[in-house]
């Protein structure tokens, strides 16, 4: 079977909120292949630790490609600790020349608590203009509730779980089984 034929993997929601000195990165658990839904408790959103720096970091696409270029992240971040951007560019650069990393199929988000990013496999490195970004089958559902969110009292972590909420009722393949994890930071 070949990958245009194969049904692929489907079925994430992560999003990124920075507000007032705190990032949240949230993700549902549900992982579906085709019409089906294989689980409903994966665990997306991961903190990262190398050198005891902390990285908080979101996948969507691929699991096995995901942890792929955690893995390769991690190995950047030891190279260039305190440096997420760094760290992030470099993965980014090597995603988008290395052979191998470049049949990678996913996309991540990632914070320090300061810098707040989306890598992708084209080699990109963004940061959200508004302290909202989403990624996955659900994203622009939640990118787009947690952006008219923003403005209100909420906290990030709230923002962020009824964002993710709000996606969950849409997107068939984002559920309401979240993990949030919270880093703070600057402002």
């Amino acid at each position: 079977m070949s990958r245009q034929e194969f049904p692929g993997w489907h079925g994430t929601t992560i999003i990124g909120v920075r507000k007032a000195g705190t990032v949240v990165i949230a993700g549902d658990g549900q992982v579906s292949l085709g019409q089906t839904v294989i689980k409903g408790t994966a665990r997306k959103v991961r903190r990262l630790s190398p050198g005891g720096y902390d990285v908080v970091a979101g996948f969507a696409g691929s699991t096995a490609d995901a942890f792929t270029l955690l893995e390769r992240l991690e190995s950047k971040l030891e190279a260039t600790p305190g440096q997420l951007a760094r760290a992030s560019v470099e993965l980014a650069k090597d995603w988008r020349t290395d052979k191998y990393l470049q049949k990678l199929e996913a996309m991540l988000i990632v914070s320090d608590g300061r810098d707040l990013f989306v890598i992708t496999g084209a080699g990109d490195v963004l940061e959200p203009e508004h302290n909202v970004t989403a990624i996955g089958s659900g994203g622009n559902y939640a990118l787009a509730a947690a952006r008219a969110l923003m403005d209100s009292d909420a906290s990030a972590e709230d923002i962020a779980r009824r964002a993710m909420a709000i996606a969950a009722d849409i997107c068939v393949y984002t559920n309401g089984n979240l993990t949030v994890e919270t880093i703070a930071g600057g402002s």
